[in-house]
């Protein structure tokens, strides 16, 4: 049984290709810089070297499509057509207050995804282009959502209201939904097994860090807050996202850039992030070469990202009462050494202190605390495909 797993975040698309039986990965790959110059498809066939696909990607409905050329290829393909798939499960980001757990997608569930447009524009919009687009091909095959606001509904009240007039919220459901969290839940199972004690008994720190950034709080295997809030717009200082800022900055910048709602709406989730500081772009990549040739924009939008990383981790270090292990995923939080490094620096005070030569890893799961660390500072590259393809089985198999 293979069940094609679909992961569609603000400027890429991920896709694994798994054997539910046995959970071997028979191809994956990575559609990156989605809408931003040179655009890539790296696919990989279990078992052979990666291929790289130089294709125009201007939206998600694109990539998808080249997605499937890679895996139905001649060469490099895995299977000789789509009704191999024997259903497909798919990252949405917010399903409001009407989904705690993964569905199966119907009329109805399609129906409240894109209701929920307005409260994750970044996201839900792909997430539909990628439901849909995959209908058109496999008209037939179950599809099911899995969503990240699934892990996070176990925040207590007073972690997930917000001080506004309670009706708000018994009216409309405004309240901290978080996100990310099929990727904090899947690091933190894999954090247990790493450290070699039972996730009921485990305080950790998760930093989900990629072109959107959210940090998690979990306590004994529970998301207890997080990061994120009522949309993906909340917390970090992201790709294109502000993060948190001043509520009142929204009617100053209307009356001061005669702006509406939709357009600073679209000021905040789009223009802003570390692509407003740097005036580089969205790609830390991109960041990170022009602070090295001495553009200061570059070298503020960096400190602001790590300073804010690292604020949350001291935070939650409150909120959980202390920490066994501080974990770094997703895109950046696995890859960029300097990174990890910055936010570090400061937390000794913790207990949570780097080794140098460690840092250097790469996208594999390790540990690189230094000796006298009394608190582990862990890489583990999130497999949200995985994680999606269990809970695809699951809903499929009942």
């Amino acid at each position: 049984m293979n069940i094609l797993v679909i992961n569609t975040g603000s400027s890429s698309l991920k896709y694994q290709l798994i054997d539910a039986k046995n959970e071997n990965v028979l191809a994956k790959g990575l559609c990156d810089r989605i809408g931003i110059e040179e655009p890539l498809l790296k696919h990989c066939k279990a078992g052979m070297d990666p291929v790289l696909i130089k294709c125009a990607m201007k939206d998600h409905e694109i990539a998808l499509n080249e997605v499937i050329k890679a895996l139905t290829d001649k060469k490099y393909g895995v299977i000789k057509d789509m009704s191999e798939i024997s259903a497909v499960g798919h990252r949405v980001v917010h399903g409001g207050e009407e989904f705690h757990d993964s569905v199966i997608i119907d009329d109805r569930v399609m129906q409240t995804i894109k209701n929920c447009i307005e409260l994750a524009p970044l996201h839900n919009p792909p997430n539909i282009t990628g439901i849909e687009a995959c209908k058109k091909v496999m008209p037939d095959k179950p599809m099911v959502a899995v969503f990240d606001t699934a892990f996070h509904q176990t925040m207590p009240r007073y972690a997930y209201l917000y001080a506004l007039p309670y009706e708000i919220y018994e009216k409309y459901g405004v309240r901290k939904y978080g996100f990310h969290g099929t990727s904090h839940k899947y690091v933190s199972q894999r954090a247990a097994a790493m450290l070699g004690r039972p996730l009921s008994e485990l305080k950790l720190v998760t930093c989900h860090l990629g072109n959107g950034a959210s940090i998690c709080a979990v306590k004994y295997g529970r998301s207890v807050d997080t990061s994120m809030g009522f949309t993906p717009l909340a917390g970090l200082a992201m790709g294109t996202r502000s993060g948190t800022i001043d509520p009142a900055v929204i009617s100053y910048l209307m009356d001061k850039e005669k702006m509406n709602i939709r357009e600073v709406n679209d000021y905040l989730n789009k223009k802003s992030g570390v692509l407003g500081i740097s005036g580089v772009s969205s790609d830390f990549r991109d960041i990170q070469a022009a602070a090295e040739t001495g553009n200061d924009r570059a070298k503020l939008a960096i400190e602001i990202f790590c300073y804010r990383v690292r604020k949350y981790i001291g935070e939650y270090a409150a909120v959980l009462g202390g920490m066994d292990a501080v974990v770094f995923t997703a895109g950046i939080g696995e890859n960029n050494v300097m990174i990890r490094e910055k936010t570090m620096k400061g937390l000794e005070f913790l207990g949570a202190v780097i080794d140098p030569v460690k840092n250097e890893a790469k996208g594999v799961e390790t540990d690189i605390s230094a000796d006298n660390a009394t608190i582990r500072t862990l890489i583990i590259p999130t497999n949200e495909e995985l994680a999606i393809a269990r809970e695809t089985l699951v809903l499929i198999s009942k």
